[in-house]
């Protein structure tokens, strides 16, 4: 089966770093998706960031209240992706979920499109 294991999460004050990980098993997503999601207070689900190829070159892709902090990346050789979260603040505080696809072409902000999930790993950010 296709099984994706968040790790990293945990306890860290305001303003300082932590580097979540994602370990990818079952399948190979060499030129998929993967990407990182957290509930918003009250709401499903929302993107945080992905990173695709599309034959030629990587891309990430951040949503507004992360870029400039976190950092997404991939170490395709271990069929992982990481997201670096540095300068974090009480509001990044949510359970963390990985989630890949095997293609590609798909809107990298909707849920739905995404084809595989991890059981989400905790962040809490201290004030």
């Amino acid at each position: 089966q296709v099984q994706l294991v968040e790790s990293g999460g945990g306890l860290v004050q305001a303003g300082a770093s932590v580097r979540l990980s994602c370990a990818a098993s079952g399948r190979t997503f060499s030129r998929g998706a993967m990407g990182w999601f957290r509930p918003a207070p009250g709401k499903e689900r929302e993107f945080v960031a992905t990173v695709t190829w599309n034959g030629v070159q990587y891309y990430t892709y951040y949503t507004d209240s992360v870029r400039g902090r976190f950092t997404i990346f991939r170490d395709v050789a271990k069929n992982w992706v990481y997201l670096q979260m540095n300068s974090l603040k009480p509001e990044d505080t949510a359970i963390y979920y990985c989630a890949a696809s095997s293609s590609r072409t798909i809107d990298w902000s909707r849920l739905s499109d995404y084809d595989y999930w991890g059981q989400g790993t905790q962040v809490t950010v201290s004030s």
